[in-house]
């Protein structure tokens, strides 16, 4: 029963990421497509979790917490370059 409802999330997710795609594509500013990106890391998160679960397995909590790192540190250097127009400051006094 539980392995059943674990196949349907999955699915559920994977189809959600079809729309996500097509957000980033098609998204009318870039800050649409870079919460739409986030949230393809949120539910890379999600199916990289269901996956272990399915196979029974705790080798993949790193590649979790990767993943989740890599998706915060994305959204925090955009916002970055939002606020201040650059990612990395580069003062130069010669």
């Amino acid at each position: 029963m539980l392995h059943t409802v674990i196949q349907i999330t999955l699915l559920l997710v994977s189809l959600s990421m079809l729309g996500l795609i097509y957000r980033v594509i098609k998204g009318p500013t870039i800050p649409d497509r870079v919460v739409a990106l986030d949230a393809i890391g949120i539910n890379l998160i999600a199916i990289v979790a269901l996956i272990s679960m399915i196979i029974d397995t705790y080798a993949f909590l790193s590649v979790i917490l990767l993943l989740g790192i890599l998706a915060f540190l994305g959204t925090v250097a955009f916002s970055k370059f939002l606020e201040k127009g650059e990612i990395i400051e580069r003062e130069r006094n010669h």
